[in-house]
């Protein structure tokens, strides 16, 4: 009986085995078809110029990563994220790059397109206020009674009411200036206020190129004050993401490489960054790359699941916290945002 038992063994293992042979010669057979079929044209959208944290798409496109997964990338840079979610909507662009948190309000419209995320580069927002230490300003407490610059636009101003509520501070403590974008750094750096809302791997390390000494500087990021957000994220037309799933697919698969590239060497990644880019400085690129990797994406949750998806109840909770600012029509869920089907199993995202 025992030898029969290892006889139905051994058969059950060879046909199991021949079966994922044939899966796998049939799959092969597929990609080789697809091999000899002309490449998928997309439309990538950035919603700002391009600069060191799009590094990962940059170096995808530029060492052929993208082409190896029969994708002919073309991209295209827009004022801001919800003027590249709605090039998305329409159809103009199949995938953009854009704020996740403006997309969760987005999708509030009574007539939004059911546009989703598929792919999250930075698991933190870069969401900070920047401001001097010689101004009297060293922790978010701080921050009560000073004057804070606002850029038109900037969106990290919208958690600032649950930032405060969840540090025990009155929202309404702060002196709220409206500047204009191209002026936020030079402001700061005259001291014609306190601190501005930025991004943390802006407009600090914009601050330092314009001769503010780092050690004046405090950096104070929303994620160290309990701010749950995260960044930016891709985003895909749906009916693209319908009909081509496996292009989303392969996109997501090359980003996930070039992102590999961009940690393990980013000196030589800012090459290809640079080659892409109508001006920049190399130095100060390279410091914006290496500061976006250490804050925004290799984090914890990064090291500990893999890059690209989500935490479902983490984005239930930032979607609370947008609350506190935006009265939503319809509050959506994690799964109303975040479509995890396109990205591969978590030990293929794994990155350190």
């Amino acid at each position: 009986m025992r030898v029969n038992q290892l006889n139905v063994f051994d058969r059950r293992r060879v046909l199991t085995a021949g079966l994922a042979g044939l899966a796998y010669a049939v799959t092969g057979a597929v990609r080789a078809a697809e091999d000899s079929s002309p490449p998928i044209a997309v439309q990538l959208t950035f919603d700002r110029p391009l600069d060191a944290s799009m590094a990962p798409f940059l170096v995808a496109a530029h060492r052929g990563l993208f082409a190896g997964e029969r994708l002919s990338v073309a991209i295209n840079t827009v004022n801001g994220s919800l003027e590249a979610i709605s090039r998305v909507a329409s159809g103009a662009s199949e995938l953009a790059l854009v704020d996740i948190n403006e997309l969760i309000r987005f999708r509030d419209k009574a007539d939004a397109a059911s546009i989703k995320a598929v792919f999250v580069l930075l698991n933190q927002a870069p969401y900070a206020i920047v401001a001097r230490k010689s101004r009297g300003i060293h922790v978010l407490a701080d921050i009560e009674g000073k004057t804070l610059g606002v850029a038109d636009g900037d969106l990290s101003i919208r958690l600032w009411p649950a930032l405060a509520k969840h540090n025990g501070l009155p929202a309404s403590g702060v002196k709220l200036t409206k500047i204009g974008a191209a002026v936020r750094e030079p402001l700061l750096s005259a001291g014609q206020v306190d601190a501005v809302t930025g991004f943390s791997y802006l407009s600090a390390v914009n601050l330092r190129d314009r001769g503010v000494p780092a050690d004046d500087l405090a950096v104070l990021r929303f994620a160290d004050y309990g701010c749950e957000a995260y960044g930016f994220a891709v985003v895909a037309n749906p009916a693209f993401a319908a009909g081509r799933q496996e292009a989303v697919r392969g996109f997501v698969r090359a980003t996930i490489r070039g992102t590999h590239l961009a940690v393990q060497d980013p000196s030589r990644v800012i090459d290809d960054v640079l080659a892409q880019m109508n001006d920049g400085s190399r130095d100060l690129e390279l410091e914006r790359l290496r500061a976006v990797i250490s804050d925004n994406i290799l984090t914890a949750e990064v090291k500990r699941n893999g890059i690209g998806g989500i935490d479902p109840a983490r984005l239930d909770r930032a979607i609370d916290q947008i609350a506190e600012d935006f009265k939503f029509r319809a509050k959506p869920s994690a799964a109303d945002i975040f479509d995890d089907r396109f990205l591969p199993p978590a030990a293929g995202r794994l990155i350190n």
